[in-house]
């Protein structure tokens, strides 16, 4: 079943090219539960077996994962919570899980659009707090580009290495997964240090 699967995906990414992995990875990473794996392992493979070029494959995964995450900022900054709360059931956002998501922005600040990229569950839908917030525009696709170009990185290179095993993918990716806590832990201690370290000096300059 799951050679069967492998081998689907991997024509299905073959068949629509670099446009298919740029719209893919726009769904996956705007409302739709849509998983980056199928899309990006697939695309590594592919640049194994030479039908794909990296760079490209790269890119097209990157500009797809910031045009979605674009759909969900832009949402939320012209129409604010009153679309989210009408809608937003529809693809699986209640108002609980809004509050959520807010907090969350609300309690890291900026740096968890780049952190949250890396984090399955989040990662689709903290551009919604940060829309909401009118983060800077372009801090929104900095941090939201070097999150989810590490991500595109790893998935690629995940499916360079193994292929089409799909029983390695998964073992490798729960490794990953931890990994990935520790390191947007890790980060998120170092920007706040930063953070009050910058602060302490504006009341020192004040």
């Amino acid at each position: 079943m799951f050679e069967n699967l492998a081998g689907y995906l991997v024509n299905l990414v073959a068949d629509w090219g670099y446009f298919g992995i740029f719209a893919l990875m726009a769904l996956e990473s705007s409302f739709f539960p849509f998983p980056s794996e199928v899309v990006m392992i697939p695309a590594g493979f592919l640049v194994f077996k030479g039908e794909m070029q990296a760079l490209p494959a790269f890119l097209a995964g990157l500009g797809g994962s910031l045009a979605g995450a674009i759909f969900n900022y832009l949402l939320c900054y012209f129409f604010g919570r009153t679309l989210i709360e009408k809608y937003g059931k529809f693809v699986g956002i209640t108002h609980k899980k809004m509050l959520k998501f807010e907090r969350f922005f609300e309690k890291y600040g900026e740096i968890s659009t780049f952190n949250s990229r890396l984090l399955p569950g989040i990662r689709q839908y903290i551009s919604l707090p940060a829309g909401l917030a009118k983060m800077n525009f372009f801090r929104f696709c900095i941090f939201t580009s070097l999150g989810a170009g590490i991500w595109v990185a790893i998935l690629m290179i995940l499916g360079y290495i193994v292929g089409d095993n799909q029983e390695i993918i998964k073992e490798d990716l729960h490794i990953i997964t931890i990994c990935l806590v520790l390191a947007v832990l890790i980060s998120s201690i170092i920007y706040i240090k930063i953070k009050g370290i910058k602060i302490k000096n504006i009341f020192k300059m004040g």
